[in-house]
């Protein structure tokens, strides 16, 4: 299984890239972790990955340059993908971090989980509801499929056409985006063993 496609792995400062690296060499990936703007525009498709805080996470985006890159990128129409923070990053803002504006490729924001005996952070294997089976990242994922979280927010869009599959945590909340080019998941895909790797498989063979 060959891809010829550089994808680029945006490395700023945000935590461990090592397991998204393996994860995306392993389906095929020729895969560069990167930190310049120009990496990013070079990119024949682009990861952005994301541990910690919504607010830290932006502004070390911004410190490099990588924001407008990123919006850049997405504008070519070429493949993204959003991981996790990398997903809730897409929104303009986040409850986390008042102030704190994020990239605005989706309008929404980001809300953290509330609710009576509701353990935070949502930590483990949870299903995915499909919305969208005809997402590309889907093919070959069957609904109700378990995935691996770690997260006390998620994104909430004001267009709920952008919704490809949801998830079930004291309130529905989208575990998996699709708006064209633009795709992102808040579960971690590099740690959710076969479904994971099938999902990445997919999105190393968009063209």
């Amino acid at each position: 299984m060959l891809h010829t496609n550089m994808i680029a792995l945006i490395d700023y400062g945000s935590g461990n890239l090592r397991s998204a690296e393996k994860a995306l060499a392993r389906v095929g990936a020729d895969v560069h972790i990167v930190n310049k703007p120009s990496e990013v525009l070079a990119a024949d498709a682009v990861v952005l990955p994301g541990v910690g805080a919504f607010g830290d996470c932006v502004k070390n985006l911004k410190q490099l340059g990588l924001d407008s890159a990123i919006r850049q990128f997405i504008q070519t129409g070429k493949p993204f993908l959003g991981i996790c923070v990398g997903l809730q990053m897409l929104f303009e803002s986040g409850i986390e971090s008042p102030g704190v504006s994020g990239l605005g490729v989706l309008q929404g924001t980001v809300p953290r989980f509330t609710g009576t005996g509701l353990k935070v952070p949502h930590m483990g294997w949870n299903r995915l509801r499909l919305r969208r089976s005809d997402c590309p990242l889907f093919a070959g994922i069957a609904d109700g499929s378990f995935v691996y979280f770690v997260h006390s927010y998620y994104g909430a869009p004001w267009q709920d056409s952008v919704v490809a599959a949801t998830t079930d945590y004291g309130v529905e909340f989208a575990s998996v985006i699709w708006s064209g080019n633009v795709f992102a998941t808040q579960f971690h895909p590099e740690k959710s063993q076969a479904v994971g790797l099938k999902m990445l498989e997919n999105f190393v063979k968009l063209k």
